[in-house]
């Protein structure tokens, strides 16, 4: 019997998720906007499906209330969380989704006493941001928890979905974003840049980006100052801080509409995904100068956020969650990540 919603299932990431959840044997309800990929969806696999967009609210309560949890997919997030996550409210739902939108981990944060009122979990981010970082973070704060600053960087190997690059896109004149003191700081797009060694010989140059941890490491660990770097391409790099002097140009209708036309459909297929692999690195310090490191290695970016988000899925299931606002190591520890990448699908 179905027991959890996957809304956006015909999304790149949904329909991964999706073929891992069947491979896994849960037996979700898939649901989105398009009929026709919908049922197709469903029929492959012998699902039952839902469509209804989020503005139909009577069928969007329909659909919560005939399941304890939904594995929201469906972006960008900071268009689409909040219809979900005010139905989840009024229905008694679980919220979790793959977001990495900082404003997205913030209004859930915001939102998290109504959350524990209503009995329910919401936790945003359970796919690759932010589940292998956060649990990196955690492990550098139970190390040294005098710690008072916290780097994190990842470098992918590998393309990225339709989905991701629109959501990009659309945020492309926002510029960078830091903690300090324990408050999200603007600062410009690829403000910072420095060569980080994540192991196994690789060093790269890493460039500061506004990814989720930035939001949701301080709730993890408390660190009050925090800084996310990535490894991009020269052109990207180029781009990000050409975003500096023309992002209010770039955000206009007419050049959004062109630059999202650019992106190419799909994702990684699956045998790009199983060549790839992300590694990350993490560095905690405090202000007496003591210092530490940690690296984690996981699967490519996609497969680590099925497994991840279908981990969190089974865990909720179960019953093991925690009412209000969570990050995946607030409810689940530094070794989710473990559990969730030894998952073996078909």
């Amino acid at each position: 019997m179905p027991n959890f919603l996957i809304y956006g299932a015909n999304g790149y990431t949904g329909e991964l998720i999706t073929r891992f959840a069947v491979e896994l044997g849960m037996r979700p309800i898939v649901a989105g906007r398009s009929e026709a990929a919908i049922k197709a969806l469903a029929e492959k696999h012998g699902l039952v499906h839902r469509v209804f967009s989020l503005d139909e609210t009577e069928k969007l309560d329909a659909a919560l209330n005939e399941v304890a949890m939904v594995l929201h997919c469906a972006g960008p997030f900071s268009l689409t969380s909040r219809q979900m996550g005010e139905a989840c409210l009024r229905t008694g739902t679980h919220y979790t989704d793959i977001t990495g939108e900082i404003a997205v981990f913030e209004a859930c944060a915001a939102g998290g006493r109504l959350a524990k009122d209503a009995g329910i979990m919401v936790m945003p981010g359970v796919g690759f941001d932010v589940v292998p970082s956060d649990c990196l973070a955690r492990r550098l704060k139970d190390r040294l928890p005098s710690a008072t600053n916290l780097v994190l960087a990842f470098y992918g190997k590998g393309r990225i979905s339709h989905g991701t690059q629109a959501t990009m896109t659309m945020n492309i004149d926002k510029g960078g974003a830091v903690r300090r003191e324990g408050k999200i700081t603007p600062v410009p797009a690829a403000w910072r840049t420095r060569e980080i060694d994540f192991g196994e010989g690789v060093v790269k140059l890493g460039v500061t980006i506004p990814w989720g941890d930035v939001s949701t490491a301080f709730y993890s660990t408390g660190i009050p100052n925090i800084e996310v770097y990535t490894v991009a391409p020269p052109s990207a790099l180029r781009l990000m801080k050409l975003s500096r002097f023309i992002g209010p140009l770039l955000a206009t209708g007419p050049v959004q509409r062109y630059l999202q036309g650019k992106i190419p459909p799909g994702g990684p297929s699956d045998e790009e995904r199983a060549r790839g692999k992300t590694l990350l690195w993490g560095e905690a310090s405090d202000d007496a100068g003591n210092r530490i490191e940690e690296r984690l290695t996981v699967p490519e970016g996609y497969t680590t956020t099925a497994l991840a988000a279908l981990e969190i899925t089974r865990r909720i299931l179960a019953g093991d969650l925690k009412p209000g606002f969570q990050t995946p190591s607030m409810a689940y520890g530094p070794d989710l990540i473990d559990a969730a990448i030894s998952q073996t699908t078909v």
